[in-house]
């Protein structure tokens, strides 16, 4: 098991390899399908996004509301096959890591390679853990699509798999 800090170093993810098992810490940014559409509107308009894109981790996850005395409710990960038409564009802006759940396209694969980023799998059907690892949240930007709305999130000790490394490896 691999302990990581986020954000990641280059040669932090050199030393990654698919089929790691790894506990993130850090901040990381959750963004869904709406959140993906919106950062592609304010690109398409010049316009500056209200977070930094580059180095970022973003978890394809919408949080559900916390219940009193808690940072989050349960935040498990979607599908990201769903993204796979707007990653490689953000990889060759400078994201640093994205965190989802199932296979990506190839053209994902290759970004990630080209960028020297990675592809961390989560585990469908565990919200609740991941819910139990983010020790904070705050909605960042368009808060008028709720739970898919990008939040930044501090977590520690999230449990993932890396599924895409950047020397072409993968789970799959």
């Amino acid at each position: 098991m691999k302990r990581l800090t986020l954000p990641l170093s280059e040669k932090d993810f050199e030393q990654l390899n698919a089929g790691d098992s790894v506990m993130l810490s850090g901040v990381i940014l959750t963004a869904r399908d709406c959140a993906h559409k919106r950062i592609f509107e304010y690109l398409a308009e010049g316009r500056e996004l209200p977070f930094e894109l580059k180095g970022a981790v973003i978890y394809y996850a919408g949080p559900c509301p916390a219940k009193p005395d808690q940072p989050s409710g349960s935040c498990g990960p979607t599908t990201s096959a769903r993204m796979d038409s707007f990653a490689p564009a953000l990889l060759d802006l400078g994201l640093g890591a994205i965190i989802g759940k199932g296979e990506m396209c190839d053209e994902v694969r290759e970004a990630i390679k080209r960028n020297k980023s990675a592809y961390f799998a989560a585990i469908g059907g565990a919200g609740a853990l991941y819910g139990k690892a983010i020790k904070k949240s705050v909605c960042i930007a368009f808060d008028d699509l709720l739970s898919e709305a990008v939040y930044r999130l501090e977590i520690e000790n999230f449990p993932a798999v890396v599924a895409y490394d950047c020397k072409g490896g993968s789970i799959y």
